[in-house]
């Protein structure tokens, strides 16, 4: 081992470049969050303890390959990350008691050859404290989604300008101004008080929300749906519902994930291209991800606090997952838990949501009506989605020329690749 090593017991044998590599990759994926947290409430710097991670991870993969991979891997760059915490404060020649504290217990570690090891509590306490951070109000939604991906999640900024489809410049620059925020601020690292933790937590959904929504229907780009999203929003979802089991929206929007996400290997044909709701093959829909999502949802209900915006729109997803068919749907349920949500959560789209609910329980007429009300409203200009659902209706009650019309102008709307040819095929099967 190297000097810097803080631990002399390795993997059987050192791996090759390639391995060590995706080594790193797989523990900064699982750990980051946790070692980004303990560095913080030790430095009581946020920016600082994701630089000095940054920083140990540059070092495992120079040594990884040469010297092999940690047995306690989240440890080793934790410890290397401490230590140059230290080597910066000794150069700012402020070494306090503080920084002799920590050299006193890495040392400590180092002579009786432990792992650095945590309080489990008070590491789920760092992750909460982490996320919170990360989704402050002081942010804008974009540097929120940006760092809690970064810094909660592990991705690279790479994989998130991947999958946002924005140079990676960009992506860097919103978690440095981020960070620079966050310090200008003066942002403590803690979980907030009772009264101010309500509003927090719905910005923390929030954000799981829309980096869900963009893998479910990306908003530009040749794909349609993005799953590694998908994937890295449930397992936020995941880790947000273990962290906090008495919040039922925390459930409720993990149930809402897993039951729709249940359908994503059914939505794309072999090619890609968008498969209606009508047209999937149910087989394809993944019972796993069902049953989670129902149980997420019954521990949600089981609170007794009632459904939440997430939580409704969990049980539409869940009136969806069990149905045999389209018109074994329970649509009239359906209906009514949109009328719950618009009331509890108004919305243009809850709203255009609604109206495709009622096509189906009483037919499109009806639905009409409630689309040319969103129509003249304004709310909705600009969104495709608004035409496209007009045109299925005018569709349906044959007017085909006015269908045509609104189909090509949903085309014209859309940003997405796929979308858009899909909406161009329906503009050209209108026509007479």
């Amino acid at each position: 081992m190297t000097d810097s090593s803080p631990y002399s017991e390795t993997a059987r044998s050192a791996p090759d470049t390639g391995s060590a590599e995706r080594a790193v990759a797989a523990v900064w994926r699982i750990e980051s969050a946790r070692i980004v947290g303990a560095l913080t409430r030790m430095v009581g710097d946020f920016g600082l303890a994701e630089d000095l991670a940054q920083e140990a991870l540059v070092d495992a993969l120079r040594q990884w390959p040469v010297d092999g991979v940690p047995r306690n891997a989240g440890a080793w760059l934790t410890a290397v990350a401490k230590r140059k915490a230290i080597d910066r404060w000794r150069r700012q020649e402020r070494l306090d008691e503080r920084v002799a504290l920590l050299a006193h217990d890495l040392e400590q570690e180092q002579r009786e050859g432990r792992d650095l090891l945590w309080d489990p509590d008070a590491v789920d306490d760092d992750v909460l404290r982490l996320i919170f951070i990360s989704c402050h109000p002081v942010l804008s939604k974009e540097a929120q989604v940006a760092l809690t991906l970064r810094v909660v999640g592990g991705l690279s900024s790479e994989e998130i300008a991947r999958a946002f489809l924005v140079p990676t410049a960009t992506v860097q620059q919103r978690i440095v101004r981020a960070k620079k925020t966050l310090s200008a601020a003066n942002v403590p690292f803690e979980v907030p008080s009772r009264e101010e933790r309500a509003p927090r937590i719905g910005a923390i959904l929030g954000v799981l929300y829309l980096i869900f929504n963009e893998a479910h229907a990306a908003s530009s780009g040749p794909d349609w749906m993005r799953p590694e999203l998908s994937d890295e929003a449930i397992r936020l979802g995941r880790v947000l519902a273990a962290l906090m089991p008495q919040e039922p929206e925390v459930h409720g929007l993990l149930a809402l994930m897993e039951l729709t996400a249940a359908r994503f290997g059914a939505r794309v044909d072999r090619h890609g291209d968008p498969v209606l709701l009508a047209d999937q093959d149910r087989r394809r829909w993944d019972c796993g991800r069902i049953s989670r999502g129902r149980a997420s949802l019954a521990t949600a209900d089981a609170l007794g606090r009632g459904r939440g915006a997430y939580g409704l729109q969990a049980a539409i997803a869940e009136c969806h997952a069990v149905a045999a068919s389209v018109e074994e749907t329970d649509w009239e349920r359906i209906v009514l838990l949109y009328e719950a949500l618009g009331r509890l959560s108004p919305s243009p789209v809850v709203e255009l949501n609604r109206a495709a609910a009622v096509a189906m329980a009483t037919g499109p007429a009806s639905a009409l009506l409630i689309i040319d009300q969103l129509s003249s409203s304004g709310a909705l200009r600009g969104y495709h989605l608004l035409p496209a659902t007009r045109g299925e209706l005018l569709r349906r009650l044959g007017r085909e020329e006015e269908a045509r019309s609104a189909f090509t102008v949903a085309a014209g709307l859309a940003g997405n690749d796929r979308e858009r040819s899909l909406l161009e095929r329906k503009a050209r099967g209108a026509q007479k």
